[in-house]
């Protein structure tokens, strides 16, 4: 019996995506080779690692146990390559990045982009999600939060405070009159997320407000924006993302001001990794600006 670290990379991915397709798309293989190599994995080992169904592969118990040992060789070979002396300042590889769609909409193109030009052999992939990342399923080499959480093997780092206003477009203020108070919102549209799809607590901003009901809603900020910029109602919205909407002005500054935190999050496992220290060095540095650069526009 022979199992390499390939055999293992490959058992990993199907185990985390549960499924050839997505485990596919993770390591760059067609589907069918990656079914063929864990064909031969479970061959080489004498056992069964997935029970196949409609709804996908999932780890039986040798599977389960194998998976423990797997990751704590990944482990093993990530701090190895890790300590491997650098060969240049530039910054190299694939690093991928999981945040909220605010973050990923108005900020980190223009951060990643200016760390690209500065190392063109860096390959960013940005995974907008309004959910919280797995960073011990390797769903993402780093994550940005909301909130900074408690528990786990992680290392959390403040990136910045950012500011929230109510806002609503010139056009929505022209056909339904000004908005002079608070109270004066029980007769307007509000614009917010869908109450029980708000993954983080920090999020749930109408609430704090005392409203309760929301006739347009979604899970997404830069919907919930884009229904505000079409006239559908009054919102909350990132003070970072109203360059990007110019038809949009904040309204009730003085009675509704919000203030956030983001927070990156890394894997505690990689903490001695000199390349994602630096690079999220980098992207702390460049968020930290951009929202400072963009909240002086507003």
């Amino acid at each position: 019996m022979q199992t390499n670290w390939d055999d293992l990379r490959i058992f990993l991915a199907v185990a985390r995506d549960n499924s050839l397709s997505g485990a596919g798309k993770r390591l760059r293989l067609d589907p069918a080779t990656v079914g063929r190599r864990i064909q031969k994995l479970e061959t080489s080992l004498q056992t069964v690692l997935f029970t196949k169904s409609p709804q996908g592969y999932a780890l039986t118990e040798t599977g389960q146990a194998l998976l423990a040992r797997a990751e704590q060789a990944e482990t093993a070979m990530r701090a190895a390559v890790a300590e491997l002396p650098e060969q240049s300042d530039r910054l190299s590889g694939q690093i991928r990045i999981g945040a909220p769609d605010g973050a990923a909409n108005y900020l980190l193109p223009q951060v990643c982009a200016a760390i690209l030009r500065e190392n063109p052999d860096l390959e960013v992939q940005i995974v907008a999600l309004p959910r919280v990342f797995n960073l011990s399923r390797r769903e993402a080499d780093m994550a940005i939060a909301v909130s900074a959480p408690t528990a786990g093997r992680l290392i959390v780092q403040k990136i910045t405070d950012y500011k929230l206003h109510l806002a609503a477009s010139q056009e929505y203020i022209r056909e339904n009159g000004a908005i002079q108070s608070v109270a004066d919102l029980a007769r307007h549209n509000v614009v917010g997320y869908i109450a029980d799809m708000i993954f983080d607590r920090e999020l749930d901003y109408l609430e704090e407000i005392g409203l309760t009901k929301v006739p347009l809603a979604s899970n997404s900020v830069s919907v919930q924006l884009n229904l505000i910029r079409q006239g559908g109602g009054v919102g909350v919205v990132h003070d970072f993302a109203l360059p990007s909407a110019p038809e949009v002005s904040r309204i009730l500054t003085e009675d509704v001001s919000l203030t956030r935190a983001f927070y990156l999050i890394r894997h505690e496992d990689d903490r001695r990794n000199a390349r994602l220290r630096r690079f999220a060095d980098r992207l702390c540095n460049g968020l930290r600006a951009e929202v400072a650069r963009l909240e002086a526009l507003t």
